[in-house]
């Protein structure tokens, strides 16, 4: 008798520790994402070889913190729309998509605001190293598609202003 009793306070401990575990599993916490959202910190201007000019909105990383993440975990961009790398100095520089969602082009931008050089279509996600192949100073990221819709070109220039409110 005593042995069935043991045995049942087993197999009732046993049960219930199940069940909790079970009640575990099933409240599982859900970590979302904060969406990061577009803050307008400058203009652009790019102005073409044909005399017409491209005008945008920017964001500008010119921190540390702001150039490791860019426009990683952002869902959505304008087109109308860029963010603007600002570097101390002009030196090849290597981009990369990780934890970036958007397709991008990338224009890469010497020191006198002349672009240099082009990666178009960067795949979201991909970590393959997308580099300048010359020299630059400012990175410009686009929506893919847009440097060929608007006609860009290498030799084409550059202006930008901060808004007066961060001045």
């Amino acid at each position: 008798m005593r042995f069935k009793r043991f045995s049942l306070q087993i197999a009732l401990t046993l049960s219930l520790c199940a069940l909790s575990i079970l009640a575990c599993k099933d409240d599982k916490k859900v970590i979302k994402q904060t969406e990061i959202s577009f803050k307008k910190e400058g203009e652009l201007t790019i102005f073409k070889t044909d005399s017409t000019t491209v005008t945008l909105d920017i964001e500008i990383a010119d921190t540390d913190f702001d150039i490791q993440t860019g426009l990683m975990y952002r869902d959505a961009m304008s087109e109308k729309q860029a963010m603007l790398f600002v570097f101390e100095d002009e030196t090849e520089r290597y981009f990369y998509m990780k934890n970036t969602k958007i397709a991008l082009d990338l224009i890469f931008i010497s020191a006198n605001k002349t672009i240099v050089s082009f990666q178009k279509n960067a795949k979201p996600f991909d970590e393959s190293s997308l580099p300048s192949n010359v020299p630059a100073q400012y990175v410009l990221e686009v929506n893919a598609g847009l440097v060929d819709s608007w006609g860009l070109a290498i030799g084409n220039t550059i202006s930008y202003s901060e808004s007066q409110s961060l001045q």
